[in-house]
């Protein structure tokens, strides 16, 4: 039996869970709003263009306005200033697209403080018990946000959401071999990582690497810290700083 064979019968009967990180893309999908004077992204939104009707009797088809960076989203290094000569959307390697994830838990201090900061240490520690990130893999930091997913407010609440404190950040970017950080919330900055050094330090030195950002992802819960597979699917745009995202991830039970 080949490797792709016993993967589709372990699907199929269960040994292999396919698990859906991604939020639905509806118009009430909540977006990052920065202050004056700023452009912002425009929500999510469908434009009907026929349906099983005089403008198309036997179809139903729709144009899609939306930003690159709406909903569960990846990032690429060409969406930061410190990346701007790296690759776009449509050229993240392949390895990157389907790799191996784990996932440290700080939900219990986010519980605690909204605007809770993961930490070198917290990494190391978690390392101390699980052993090293995965080389080529995804960070995945389960904080527990995705369940303000469906209150807008809650879930942006103005500046105060976690992250990573800066120096976490470049730790992360220059000495791991990790490709990128997955996160619940709306960016993988903190809320309060404006006023950081640098400002937006997760998106500054992980872009500026050549790494990426995962964002808005959903059911972390369902993972083990180790052992998942991630499917990232990001539409291909020629130039684009980013995509909407159908992420997955493979978990052997």
């Amino acid at each position: 039996m080949g490797l792709l064979d016993q993967l589709r019968s372990a699907i199929g009967d269960g040994g292999i869970e396919i698990v859906d990180l991604t939020a639905p893309l509806t118009s009430g999908t909540p977006i990052l709003q920065l202050p004056e004077p700023f452009s912002n992204t425009i929500p999510f939104r469908l434009e009907e263009i026929s349906r099983y009707d005089d403008r198309g009797p036997a179809w139903y088809w729709n144009n899609i306005h939306t930003g690159e960076h709406t909903g569960t989203h990846l990032d690429v290094p060409v969406h930061w200033v410190s990346g701007k000569d790296g690759h776009d959307v449509s050229e993240v390697p392949l390895k990157t697209l389907v790799a191996p994830a784990v996932v440290i838990d700080v939900s219990a201090g986010v519980g605690d403080d909204p605007d809770f900061l993961l930490q070198i240490d917290d990494v190391k520690n978690w390392e101390a018990e699980h052993g090293a990130l995965p080389d080529g893999g995804w960070l995945l930091v389960r904080s527990g946000w995705s369940a303000r997913s469906d209150d807008s407010a809650s879930f942006l609440n103005e500046s105060h959401s976690p992250g990573m404190s800066a120096e976490c950040a470049r730790w992360l970017a220059e000495e791991t071999a990790l490709t990128g950080v997955g996160v619940e919330t709306v960016g993988t900055d903190a809320g309060a990582a404006h006023s950081f050094e640098p400002p937006f330090p997760c998106h500054n030195y992980l872009l500026g690497a050549g790494k990426h950002g995962l964002t808005q992802l959903r059911n972390l819960d369902a993972l083990p810290a180790t052992g998942a597979v991630l499917l990232v699917s990001p539409l291909p745009i020629v130039g684009g700083s980013g995509s909407p995202a159908r992420v997955l991830a493979l978990v052997e039970r």
